[in-house]
């Protein structure tokens, strides 16, 4: 449909031209002002000629009908004007006949923009706290993260993926303290991180009884706990050998989600590798007179951007969060020379990011409008707050492989290899978790309810995936490509084409947004247009030979289409299930 809205505002600025004189209107403005009428009998595009009435000091009306007589094309069967309104009707065969043309052509790149090429993407996401399990609150992160980076590698720009492992910090010093205290080597050997999440829970359950045990709140765990994670900053071999296994641990557990979900990161950098990278960037904010000693502490004021003070050092020396963003930032921008930088977090970050994006701009970095922060909700198990120290999380591992039971239940019934049920349960079970996941707008809050996202009914991923599986089928039944001819198409295969057709604007969309879930509604749409194709028509048992070739044509390109959406929201496309 971009191509003919192009091709429609060129029509348009043309006619234009002829009628009202050169120069007035651009195939460019009149783009921007194209649109879809929600009443599809008036036409599939419309222009609304009202905004024109100043520039070619005409009425709506006669600007309306002055452009419908200066317009041919053989992919509108009618041009209209009604009331003010430019309305264009497509012939459904002549514009089927282009769409999937152009679908054949482009073959796996058909809706890229092409507009990244030459241009690098770092993408921040994931980025899991080791030593902690990979649970549902990561789901957001990690989905929704990675669609954006295979939605930017669609539209041809380098992509570097980055886990920003929380590897450093308090958590450590806990962590050291309740191995030494009740730790088994070969236990945690055998039970990887669930058994270092077991001496987290354990740890902060103590600390919180001692605190509640005095008045003056003060737990001697907690002060060893802190004087252990000093001793790991200091360099200490015994804590550093720890932390390294800790993290060793941690990495070989998400290993196992990652390749559920087809991801791979380019970078395991965490906060760790910024410790010392950190000292000069605070350095550069003291000689630039932009640090404050706020009772102790070191600060950056930004009460003149209506924001509250930015920490950048705590009083007793020791950095923030803000600090490692900083120096992690000025380490990117210098090893990837990056175009854009996209960090994917919990929308209850964003004042984070928007304080250290504003230091990065006063610090000077020319760069710092590159930085991008993509939000998203929360989510609740039931309406309860995910809190690992209370051990109130549903494992990521646990809700695949509950997903991936049931349909390899469903499987079984129909094949009896289990390889095959196997390998149909990985890939279905899992896609419908992240199609749940993904098919809400990203800043919604979602509160978890796992019979809804292990549904198998309705608007879901086993439905998506289904109809892609449809499609393998009906085209090896049919045994040929199929070609669009001339035959005449009825409303229910020009409506397929239209909604192949959209699949460049949704895709743009997308990207624009940083929003994965436009391409899963558009999924939805693209499988009902087809399943009401498929329902209604004769597809491989037509009668009419230039019809079956056309109806194949337009299978072969839902296909294709559905193939690669399926894909830009990390899920994958089973040919039978």
């Amino acid at each position: 449909m971009l191509t003919l809205k192009k091709k429609t505002a060129e029509y348009i600025a043309s006619a234009a031209a002829s009628a009202f004189g050169e120069g007035l209107l651009s195939a460019d403005d009149v783009l921007g002002m194209l649109e879809y009428p929600p009443d599809r009998t008036m036409g599939d595009i419309a222009l609304p000629c009202f905004r024109l009435s100043k520039i070619l000091r005409r009425s709506p009306v006669q600007i309306a009908e002055a452009l419908a007589g200066g317009i041919k094309c053989e992919e509108f069967s009618s041009v209209s004007a009604v009331n003010g309104y430019l309305n264009l009707k497509i012939d459904g065969t002549a514009f089927a006949k282009r769409v999937v043309s152009d679908v054949f052509r482009d073959g796996d790149s058909y809706g890229s923009p092409k507009n990244g090429e030459g241009k690098t993407v770092v993408l921040d996401y994931s980025s899991p706290n080791v030593a902690k399990p990979f649970h549902i609150g990561h789901l957001g992160t990690t989905v929704i993260g990675h669609s954006l980076k295979l939605l930017h590698e669609f539209a041809g720009y380098e992509c570097v993926g980055i886990n920003y492992l929380g590897d450093w910090g308090t958590q450590f010093g806990k962590l050291i303290v309740a191995y030494k205290m009740w730790g088994d080597k070969a236990v945690i050997e055998e039970g990887g991180v669930d058994e270092l999440v077991k001496l987290y829970v354990r740890i902060n359950n103590e600390i919180k009884a001692e605190e509640d045990s005095n008045e003056e709140k003060k737990s001697p765990l907690a002060d060893a706990s802190r004087a252990e994670f000093k001793k790991l900053e200091e360099g200490n071999e015994e804590n550093l050998a720890l932390w390294r296994w800790f993290v060793d641990v941690s990495l070989e557990e998400y290993q196992k989600t990652y390749k559920l979900l087809g991801i791979e990161f380019d970078s395991y950098k965490g906060e760790s590798f910024y410790t010392d990278k950190m000292p000069a960037e605070v350095e550069k904010l003291r000689n630039m007179g932009l640090l404050e000693i706020d009772d102790g502490a070191s600060i950056v004021n930004l009460e003149k951007w209506n924001m509250p003070v930015c920490l950048i050092l705590k009083r007793d020396g020791s950095t923030l969060y803000p600090t490692r963003d900083i120096a992690a930032a000025v380490y990117r921008k210098g090893e990837y020379n990056f175009d854009k930088a996209i960090y994917v977090t919990s929308a209850a970050q964003s004042l984070h990011f928007a304080q250290w994006f504003k230091v990065v701009e006063l610090m000077g970095y020319d760069w710092h409008d590159q930085l991008v922060h993509v939000p998203y909700g929360t989510v609740s198990i039931n309406g309860a707050k995910l809190a690992t120290r209370t051990g109130n999380v549903i494992l990521l591992k646990d809700l695949f492989a509950e997903a991936i039971a049931r349909v390899k239940e469903i499987a079984r019934e129909k094949n009896p290899d289990e390889a095959k049920c196997q390998e149909i349960g990985e890939k279905v079970g899992v896609g419908a978790i992240v199609f749940y996941y993904l098919s809400n707008n990203r800043m919604r809050d979602i509160n978890f309810m796992m019979e809804d996202a292990l549904s198998f009914d309705g608007n879901t991923g086993p439905y998506a995936q289904y109809t892609y599986a449809r499609t393998c089928s009906v085209l090896e039944k049919a045994g040929m490509d199929g070609v669009m001819t001339d035959a005449p198409l009825s409303e229910l295969e020009s409506e397929l084409a239209k909604t192949i057709s959209v699949f460049p604007e949704r895709i743009n969309q997308a990207i624009a947004d940083y929003e994965p879930s436009v391409v899963t509604r558009y999924i939805l749409d693209l499988c009902a247009a087809f399943n009401r194709f498929y329902h209604e028509c004769s597809i491989a048992n037509c009668d009419d030979a230039q019809l079956k070739s056309s109806r194949i044509a337009l299978t072969r390109a839902t296909n294709q289409v559905l193939r690669t959406a399926l894909h830009l929201i990390c899920m994958q496309s089973p040919e039978k299930i």
